[in-house]
């Protein structure tokens, strides 16, 4: 299993907006892609965005990042964004 965890560097003012389209594609993410087993939106007590992600391989992360509803999803975030986000890819080290 692949998990990523994107850090989302959210303009002061525009969290609501930013809630409201990450969310959609949250909705659209969970919907549509089979691979994925994990696509939550986080929020920490000082107001930082994370994505929590997980897929059953590297093939459902291709999936993902070619998906139409990522790939539609950028004019949602047009203004919002302080940055791009901080992405780290991690391999998820199995358990007996």
């Amino acid at each position: 299993m692949i998990a990523i965890t994107a850090k989302m560097m959210v303009k002061p003012g525009c969290e609501k907006n930013f809630e409201q389209a990450m969310l959609a594609l949250v909705s659209a993410v969970n919907l549509n892609e089979s691979g994925n087993l994990l696509y939550e939106l986080c929020k920490d007590n000082d107001g930082q965005y994370l994505v929590m992600e997980l897929y059953k391989d590297d093939e459902a992360v291709q999936a993902h990042r070619t998906a139409d509803h990522i790939k539609n999803s950028g004019p949602s975030f047009k203004g919002l964004m302080s940055g791009p986000p901080v992405i780290k890819k991690m391999t998820v080290i199995p358990h007996s």
